[in-house]
């Protein structure tokens, strides 16, 4: 079998017992405590911790998954070893509260030995059996399942069953929640199978588990206890790299004799034909037998592995709409791609290589997981952009690191790695790698300490308002009813205040229901008024606290008599209407971002207040003019349909598959789903219009990069847009009325303008040219003669420094044996310039020297080389005594 119909095979077995077979999820995970999806159970942890109910009481997947961070990480150890990757798939069946361990463990064996023809006399399993201290009992259930079944094939189970501890066969979601002891099946890959079981457990790559059961039948309790779950749960997780790997390797079970790798399924074939076509290497399969000290035959291995495994990550997570960056998963990816740059130049591949190795993972991936062909570009795109951008930064950071080694220090010391870090983008890591290779260690403690100064720099820059209860006895207040989506709401509605919340320089009123939107989800908070008694108090600002409750920004002491006292509530409308309509815009703006650039498109952040919206998204490089255009035509299209904005609450599970979620959102049993005409459907809190036509036009006034990987576009609608749009048209007739033009012409004037303007440029250089030649032949007449030199200490007038480093080289080649001191003040900075001919440097006159001396009277500095220096300072009235007095060292 080849590994499609490996994976075929399995989901086939389980759908015909009655499992739905669904796709597989993102590797972006649902859980925020999560880098990547890493296992199979990541999408159906709601079902087991009772959140959510199930849609299907079975099911069955090829999840993808990434281990290359947090806990799970086996980046490090990607092409040491043959069975270790950043990006698998998990074959797994899962049981929602249906069937347990009889129909799971026999099932497995029926597929493996039954369907796929894996030796049962190679086959061992493991159950639960708890050491000292572990929780819970000896799995007897287990036992007995697989005790019946090799009864029957006639095999001892006394040799085929063996016990693990809670380190090896008991499965915590964590310290609480669903627990429950597992059984896992090994398979003995040694070249005549007689190990007896002896290699399970003991991390022998010719002893690999395969399959994982896991029986989910305890809840974890915060006393330490296990309380049987009242639904039991069935969650199983195989490797299919590594299943593929062993069929590959053995041909079939037929030939034990070659080790076990994972890269001899066909998965990895393609990937390696394509390298080998550029560079002049092919795969060996050889193992390194020390890693520290391959040969080179081991390290071209190793590196076609990396790559081979690394094309996959990023292929994947890129096409699930994670993209390289600079801040936890995207660096993370940003990593592994420069890991893979760095191997494929041990095998001396050409630059850009990366990005066609895309193609073998779309033929073998592509027909399972569709996203990959549909995001095909993207994905070639992002790849060789930032291939290219390491290529530089490794140059670049080559090129410092070069300058440290001439300096032959005993280590790289952690501020010099940072330095590169910080400044310069060079990874800590690659650092190590280049340092290693002088024989040289990093001061990593010093990096990390570096590291640990600049976060608190940024700590401290913070400002903290600190609040407190004004009376500290009372119990806490449960969260505030949001009530302000409608606009009857919205004026003159009874509130109940609660509760005062005592600021420094404010006071916080809590309301038990408010009309009032708490600043959230990037829309700013409310204003208005609170109003009793013929007393009214403006409400600045809405916040929101931790525990749900609302904090009104109310001035200093302004309700302290009112606690307890029904309040008529208003909100500013007027300020309402102008946020919601740039909340509107940000969803239709989102919408034709998608729809122009791609569906890696995601929010990454957003703020939408009265005077603007700025909405920050994934995507990987500047936004051509005649696209962002495009897009602003897109909204404004919308816009002027005038289609209903409706929202609705509907239980997670019942959300459509074309409402936008963001992944890393922590969302509950019921969500709001706000949908714009039918084409923009996203879970939302926030405030909106009621048609689209509320919100007059959307104006783009600049799209830009704030991070790698992130771009912002900051726009305006409604009355700030209006307003946009007059004061550019002032500045057009201002133009026009300056320039004699009528506002149609004026691109065709300042073309005409920019002509004449590179035209008289052009002329004022040539004359300069001829100007500094003649300057430089008169100025010889100045030199004085002094012990064999030639020295000329020359004072021009008004020269910019950049202008004065080419005269200076002129002059300089008019003398013989020459001590060359020139300078010049200019645009309010006097600028120095020395040179000296190598009988000058021997005769003690270094151009170093004397530009530090001379600069610091000029309340500057410089320096440079003993043949070439420059500084300057801002003394320039000093400018010409400090020649003078340079110069009379050389009178007679």
């Amino acid at each position: 079998m080849n590994s499609a119909q490996v994976r075929q095979s399995f989901l086939d077995f389980f759908a015909a017992k009655g499992h739905a077979i669904v796709p597989s999820a993102p590797l972006l995970p649902s859980s925020p405590n999560l880098l990547f999806t890493n296992a199979g159970m990541n999408p159906f942890v709601p079902y087991f911790l009772g959140d959510r109910d199930a849609p299907w009481p079975r099911a069955a997947d090829t999840q993808k998954c990434i281990r290359a961070g947090g806990k799970h990480n086996d980046l490090d150890d990607v092409g040491l070893d043959t069975y270790h990757q950043t990006f698998f798939e998990m074959l797994g069946n899962w049981s929602f509260g249906d069937y347990f361990k009889e129909e799971a463990i026999r099932w497995a064996w029926e597929l493996l030995t039954g369907v796929w023809g894996f030796p049962k006399d190679r086959l061992y399993v493991t159950v639960y059996k708890p050491g000292p201290g572990d929780p819970s009992e000896f799995d007897q259930d287990a036992y007995d399942i697989w005790e019946r079944i090799f009864r029957k094939e006639g095999m001892d189970p006394a040799q085929r069953i063996l016990n693990g501890n809670k380190k090896d066969n008991f499965w915590m979601m964590g310290d609480t929640g669903p627990c429950g002891p597992c059984s896992e099946i090994h398979i003995d890959l040694t070249p005549k199978g007689d190990t007896n079981g002896s290699l399970v457990n003991k991390d022998s790559p010719f002893c690999i588990e395969i399959w994982n059961l896991v029986f989910i039948q305890f809840n974890a309790e915060e006393d330490g206890s296990f309380k049987p779950l009242r639904n039991r749960h069935v969650d199983t997780g195989m490797g299919f790299e590594r299943v593929a790997g062993i069929i590959g390797t053995t041909n079939g079970f037929t030939d034990f004799s070659q080790p076990p790798s994972n890269y001899n399924c066909d998965l990895f074939q393609p990937i390696f034909a394509k390298i080998s076509s550029l560079c002049h290497h092919t795969y060996g399969a050889t193992l390194p037998a020390d890693p520290r000290n391959p040969s080179d035959e081991e390290r071209r291995d190793i590196a076609f592995r990396v790559l081979a495994d690394h094309i996959r990550t990023l292929s994947c997570s890129i096409a699930d709409g994670i993209l390289p960056g600079n801040e936890g998963r995207n660096y993370v990816l940003r990593r592994i791609l420069r890991r893979a740059v760095l191997f494929g130049r041990k095998l001396e591949l050409p630059a850009g290589f990366f990005a066609q190795l895309v193609d073998p993972v779309l033929q073998t991936l592509g027909p399972v997981f569709p996203e990959l062909k549909e995001q095909q570009t993207v994905i070639r795109k992002v790849i060789a952009s930032e291939e290219s951008a390491f290529d530089r930064t490794i140059d670049r950071g080559i090129q410092l690191l070069e300058r440290i080694f001439e300096e032959k220090p005993a280590a790289i010391s952690g501020a010099q790695a940072f330095e590169l870090y910080d400044t310069y983008g060079f990874p800590l890591d690659l650092t190590e790698i280049i340092a290693a290779e002088r024989g040289l260690k990093v001061d990593t403690e010093g990096f990390n300490r570096e590291m640990e100064a600049q976060r608190q720099r940024a700590r401290s820059a913070q400002h903290k308002t600190v609040i407190r209860v004004s009376d500290a006895d009372n119990a806490p207040v449960s969260a505030t009813e949001f009530i302000g989506y409608e606009e009857k709401d919205l004026s003159n509605l009874e509130v109940e205040l609660v509760d005062i919340v005592s600021g420094e320089k404010e006071d916080y009123a809590i309301l038990k229901r408010s009309p009032f939107y708490a600043e959230m989800g990037g829309q700013v908070g409310d204003r208005g008024t609170l109003e009793t008694d013929g007393l009214k108090v403006a409400v600045l600002d809405t916040r929101k606290n931790e525990q749900g409750q609302f904090l009104h920004v109310v001035a200093k002491d302004s309700l302290q008599a009112l606690k307890g006292k029904t309040l008529s509530a208003s909100v500013d409308l007027p300020y309402r209407r102008a946020i919601q309509r740039h909340h509107s815009a940000t969803h239709i703006l989102h919408w034709a971002l998608r729809e122009v650039l791609g569906n890696h498109v995601r929010q990454a952040g957003s703020l939408v207040d009265p005077s603007r919206l700025r909405f920050d998204f994934s995507h990987f490089e500047a936004i051509p003019p005649k696209d962002l255009q495009r897009i602003e035509q897109m909204v404004n299209q919308r816009i002027l349909e005038n289609a209903p904005v409706q929202w609705n609450e509907i239980p997670f599970d019942e959300k459509p598959d074309d409402v936008v979620a963001f992944f890393g959102e922590k969302y509950g049993n019921r969500v709001r789903v706000v949908d714009i005409g039918g084409y923009s459907k996203e879970l939302c809190g926030g405030t909106h219009v009621r048609a689209t036509g509320e919100i007059g036009l959307l104006k783009i006034n600049s799209e830009s990069a704030i991070a790698a990987g992130v771009r912002r576009i900051e726009a305006f609608s409604g009355e700030a847009a209006l307003t946009l749009i007059e004061d550019r048209f002032q500045t057009i007739r201002t133009l026009s009325s300056r320039l004699s033009a009528r506002p149609e012409e004026l691109t065709t004037r300042f073309t005409e303008w920019e002509s004449r303007l590179q035209s008289l440029e052009a002329e004022l250089k040539s004359i300069k040219a001829a100007s500094t030649s003649a300057m430089a032949k008169d100025s010889r007449e100045q030199s004085i003669a002094w012990n064999g030199l030639e020295v000329l200490v020359l004072e021009v007038q008004d020269t910019p420094a950049k202008e004065l480093k080419p005269l200076t080289a002129k002059i300089y080649n008019q003398l013989e044996n020459g001590l060359l001191l020139i300078g010049s003040a200019s645009e309010g900075k006097a600028s120095l310039i020395a040179m000296a001919s190598p009988k000058a440097v021997e005769a003690g006159y270094k151009a170093g020297d004397i530009i530090r001396e001379t600069c610091a009277e000029l309340d500057g500095k410089g320096g440079g080389k003993p043949d070439f220096a420059m500084g300057g300072g801002s003394a320039t009235s000093k400018l010409s005594k400090v020649l003078e007095n340079w110069k009379s060292k050389f009178k007679i």
